[in-house]
């Protein structure tokens, strides 16, 4: 009977520490979306990530996808959402995976359609409950519902754009390329490069069909330039958008759903013939600003006034890649890690914390045509 009961106890024991380590996970994962080439492949890359070292190592891959372009992770860390079958004639679809933070391993759950051609951005609500998707070449957006274990319901809402503008190559017809939500998730907005509009919602999630028009708060940006990707301050009441066309970033005063436009800044080192600016991000100390600059194949880093929002180069660095369509800053604000699709690398730089500048670590991997990058930390 003795021997029963310590055998109990230390089965007990092994089974509270087993649950001990998986609560106390503390992994930083990095994922990557990518273009397959058109084809079904392994797609969705996972890497977990020393946020001492900025090394990373290889977990996991999704398999069977295609052309996983964007990916966004939901905000328990439950799920991904990514944009799917990108760029395909007339396809597009928007697939929701398991995560499992113990093993890192990805799970296919379901694929609904898009609504609309060459989905590249989703993101998903505070709640969990909705996802957000914007089709480029449709020139719509649409809203999905979530269930309790992730899946997609078919799009409920379906909001399509006519408008154009400038550029008659690019700008033909209405092109969203965002979808981002205000930091209270009360309002979203969505960059439309080929109506050079950031257009405005208020987002009630409450409603079935939670878009709700805000067209005397959407923006017109300078004609011919092409607004992208959007960004908040972490901390201030100010808001950003990196201009593909124009390689330009616009500052806007924020609050309540309107954007103020306070000031206007080359992103390039010089200027082109061709402008190509990709993505945009802030520091998660809100000092910094960085952006991506395809063509010169730069990282931009600007100072952030924290009284007005106005920004500052700082100075500009080489991606070492060609192509840099998108980059992530880690959760502790001590590395940037750059995909650069057309030399099929992701690089990681050290960040300085005081000056912005960043630093080569040596440390690279490669991934096949990498196009999105998201990082989240699990465990305390």
């Amino acid at each position: 009977m003795k021997h029963l009961t310590i055998l109990t106890i230390l089965t007990l024991l092994l089974f509270f520490s087993s649950l001990s380590a998986h609560s106390q996970n503390n992994t930083t994962y990095l994922f990557i979306g990518t273009y397959t080439e058109g084809q079904a492949d392994k797609g969705i890359y996972v890497y977990a990530f020393d946020s001492k070292t900025g090394q990373l190592k290889k977990v996991s891959t999704a398999e069977q996808v295609t052309n996983p372009s964007f990916i966004t992770v939901s905000p328990d860390g439950r799920f991904i959402y990514a944009c799917t079958d990108t760029k395909m004639p007339g396809a597009g679809s928007v697939t929701a995976f398991a995560f499992d933070s113990i093993s890192g391993k990805l799970t296919t759950i379901n694929k609904q359609n898009a609504g609309g051609e060459n989905p590249v951005y989703v993101a998903v609500h505070k709640s969990g409950k909705f996802v957000v998707n914007g089709n480029y070449t449709a020139g719509n957006v649409s809203v999905f519902s979530t269930n309790a274990g992730g899946s997609l319901n078919p799009h409920t809402q379906l909001i399509q754009f006519t408008d154009s503008s400038v550029n008659k190559q690019r700008q033909e017809k209405a092109h969203i390329h965002a979808a981002v939500f205000s930091p209270q998730h009360d309002f979203m907005f969505f960059p439309d490069l080929g109506s050079d509009k950031i257009r405005t919602f208020r987002f009630d999630a409450d409603r079935e069909n939670p878009l709700v028009p805000a067209d005397s708060l959407s923006v017109n940006t300078k004609p011919g330039s092409g607004p992208r990707h959007f960004t908040f301050h972490p901390h201030k009441n100010f808001a950003y958008c990196i201009e593909e066309l124009s390689g330009t970033i616009s500052c806007y005063a924020y609050r309540n759903g309107k954007l103020d436009s306070i000031q206007r800044i080359l992103s390039y080192a010089k200027p082109q013939e061709i402008n190509s600016g990709a993505d945009i991000h802030i520091s998660p100390d809100g000092l910094f600003l960085y952006a991506s600059n395809r063509q010169e194949n730069t990282i931009s880093i600007f100072s952030i006034d924290p009284e007005n929002g106005r920004l500052k180069l700082q100075g500009h660095q080489s991606t070492f890649g060609d192509h840099p369509r998108n980059f992530v800053i880690d959760p502790t604000g001590k590395f940037l890690l750059v995909a650069n699709l057309a030399t099929h690398t992701v690089v990681v730089f050290e960040r300085d914390m005081k000056t912005g500048l960043l630093k080569k670590t040596g440390i690279q991997i490669d991934v096949p045509r990498p196009s999105c990058l998201q990082m989240r930390r699990y465990g305390k």
